[in-house]
């Protein structure tokens, strides 16, 4: 008799999105049976508030609030980095830049800055190393640039790595059905740490295009200033607001406003292991896959 297959998952956090997951990861094994051939098992969920979540699971031994009990993965080896600034052994080899590392790879995973992606494009189609592309503020010029090198080898590009802001997208988009032709507006206000460079966030616009290209054909636009305008607000915009301070990881508020009732729905980042963790699966994911330009929603979907 066969060994049966498991897939094995991880989760980071059990709010609202994260208890849905887990409800429909534990109702639906019997469905899911036949379209992976394999049976997924929940291994570990880290939590801020292990009472709190264990009272929302069946087994209360998987919640945990130690990172590492999910990080430690035996199916991932990090053999190089890139640093500019820091060069010293990790327990890997690491460069000053991506054209000089003699290291092999699977994937490339990169979390640096938009001035360093032109080199990091043209190495992983020289070297057909699949990568996945984190850092957001990218240039028109540069998307084109990524477009074109998915031609030549595995491209995933996602504005936020998190299995939250991913799974929020499609909620956003079931709201915007009913709630636009309702006359509701759209607004959305996005805050982060006092470093970041790039405003609004990759995220408030991948969010925005979720809405806007998803659901309303694309006429609406991106109003980014109002301090100029002496008029009442357009029908077909969609309000995105920066705030920049402290330490913030990243808070991402999309406010449907109607008449007497306001809907908000948020996502908070506690940690940004969250987008290191999704990383990691988008990563696994890439692997040994043709050129091609995937996204973030390709790996959750091969996951349920």
């Amino acid at each position: 008799m066969a060994e049966e297959r498991v897939i094995k998952i991880g989760m980071l956090g059990l709010g609202t999105v994260g208890t849905g997951v887990y409800k429909v990861l534990k109702s639906q094994q019997e469905e899911m049976l036949p379209k992976l051939g394999a049976r997924v098992e929940l291994k570990k969920i880290l939590v801020r508030n292990v009472e709190k979540a264990a009272a929302k699971v069946d087994d209360p031994s998987i919640i945990t609030t130690n990172f590492e009990d999910i990080a430690n993965d035996p199916e991932i080896e990090i053999v190089a980095g890139v640093d500019p600034v820091d060069c010293r052994d990790n327990g890997y080899p690491v460069f000053p830049s991506i054209d000089k590392c003699t290291v092999e790879a699977d994937v490339i995973i990169d979390f640096t800055s938009a001035k360093a992606v032109d080199g990091l494009i043209a190495y992983s189609a020289e070297k057909k190393v699949p990568v996945v592309l984190c850092t957001t503020g990218l240039s028109e010029e540069q998307l084109k640039r990524l477009e074109e090198a998915s031609s030549q080898v595995a491209v995933l590009r996602s504005a936020n790595m998190s299995l939250g802001i991913n799974m929020l997208m499609k909620i956003l988009q079931d709201a915007a059905k009913i709630l636009v032709p309702a006359g509701f507006d759209i607004e959305i206000v996005e805050k982060h740490h006092n470093r970041k460079l790039d405003a609004p966030s990759g995220t408030a616009l991948a969010l925005a295009d979720a809405i806007n290209d998803g659901v309303l054909g694309g006429e609406y636009e991106y109003k980014y200033d109002r301090s100029q305008d002496h008029k009442k607000r357009e029908k077909k915009e969609i309000g995105i607001s920066a705030v920049r301070g402290g330490t913030i990881v990243g808070d991402h508020d999309v406010i449907f406003a109607g008449t007497d009732e306001v809907i908000t729905f948020s996502h908070t980042a506690y940690s940004r292991a969250i987008f290191g963790k999704g990383a990691i699966q988008a990563a696994k994911y890439l692997a040994g896959k043709p050129a091609g330009f995937y996204h973030m929603s390709d790996v959750i979907n091969a996951q349920v």
